[in-house]
């Protein structure tokens, strides 16, 4: 069977370009993989064009911006959803005008076509009671709850994320002062998270009894499921979906319906808020690559807000001791409140 430019220059861009040149991880492979495998579904059932016969021709901005409303209308994605589809045909677009560029002018067209704004959403979040009577849901008393105590624990001390928490290794934990785990995140980028003195007996208790840290065990996951593997992000949110219904049934108040390990990311970033903690040192203890991500956490905080115009009041409103504090008497207290009628 005769392989289109199309085929070709897929094959490629998976097999190299992203791989070698973008330096992307496995999950943004896999996100991008999708959106093709959708825009083949479209193109043969909307189009009526068969895999076999989709040309580089077609990858255009007409049916690119159509296949983005088919997804919208006819498979109802969200917007994210739409836009990290869009994200996947700007990044081969962007191969294309390399290797290709005879299709210059359909790239162009291509890179134009906007993203969709987001209606931003309220982030939920547990406040540090909640995140209390969470943990103590979980029965310590067994290997496997000294382990999800451990695990949970170090989501909100962190404030790392799922897929970073499940590649944690021995080798990646540093006890000896100052205590620290080094985190690979998004794009591969490193940092150094430190470990707080109330997680490390916690921890430590772990890594004892899941041999981490002994040398034929240093590139092993410090936590693993039921059969010794990695756990799956999957398997994460079960344990805490598990734990989570416990909590709620004693105070629903202060367990997100929605409770998942990234409202406990939210949880950490909130209480770091709170506390005063200066939006940089949350970008970089959070791994955001840009400070814009992390104010959304100071837009939310109402103590951080409520402090803000206090701090301002001050400087315009004379402090003033309220007059009933050194009138003894209430009744001529209430009194002198009388005005006199006008006649």
């Amino acid at each position: 069977m005769r392989r289109t430019d199309f085929a070709s220059a897929l094959y490629h861009y998976f097999g190299d370009f992203l791989v070698n040149d973008r330096g992307c991880s496995a999950r943004t492979i896999e996100t991008y993989r999708y959106a093709f495998i959708q825009f083949v579904d479209y193109m043969e059932n909307v189009q009526g064009i068969t895999p076999e016969k989709i040309e580089l021709t077609h990858i255009n901005a007409h049916n690119i911006q159509s296949f983005l409303l088919w997804l919208e209308h006819q498979k109802n994605v969200s917007i994210a959803t739409r836009n990290q589809r869009l994200a996947a045909f700007k990044s081969f677009s962007s191969f294309l005008k390399y290797d290709f560029p005879e299709y210059l002018n359909n790239v162009i067209q291509i890179q134009n076509i906007k993203m969709k704004k987001n209606i931003t959403k309220d982030v939920s979040y547990l406040k540090p009671e909640g995140v209390k009577l969470l943990l103590s849901q979980i029965d310590r008393s067994s290997y496997r709850g000294r382990r999800d105590y451990a695990m949970f624990s170090l989501l909100y001390a962190t404030g790392i994320r799922v897929s970073e928490l499940i590649k944690i290794r021995g080798r990646d934990i540093s006890m000896s002062s100052p205590k620290h785990i080094t985190i690979y995140g998004k794009g591969n980028k490193i940092r150094h998270v430190p470990i707080v003195q109330q997680l490390v007996p916690i921890l430590k208790t772990h890594l004892e009894e899941n041999h981490s840290l002994l040398p034929q065990n240093l590139d092993k996951p410090i936590f693993t499921n039921h059969s010794d593997e990695m756990f799956t992000r999957q398997g994460i949110n079960h344990l805490l979906t598990k734990y989570a219904n416990r909590a709620r049934r004693i105070d629903s108040s202060l367990i997100p319906i929605d409770c998942s390990p990234h409202k406990i990311r939210h949880s950490t970033a909130m209480s770091m808020v709170e506390n005063g903690t200066d939006l940089i040192v949350i970008r970089d203890f959070l791994g955001h690559s840009s400070v814009k991500t992390t104010e959304i956490y100071a837009k939310l905080s109402a103590s951080r807000r409520i402090k803000a115009i206090e701090a301002a009041s001050k400087e315009i409103v004379p402090s003033e001791e309220a007059t009933w504090i050194n009138n003894t008497s209430i009744k001529d207290w209430l009194k002198a409140m009388t005005h006199p009628k006008i006649m």
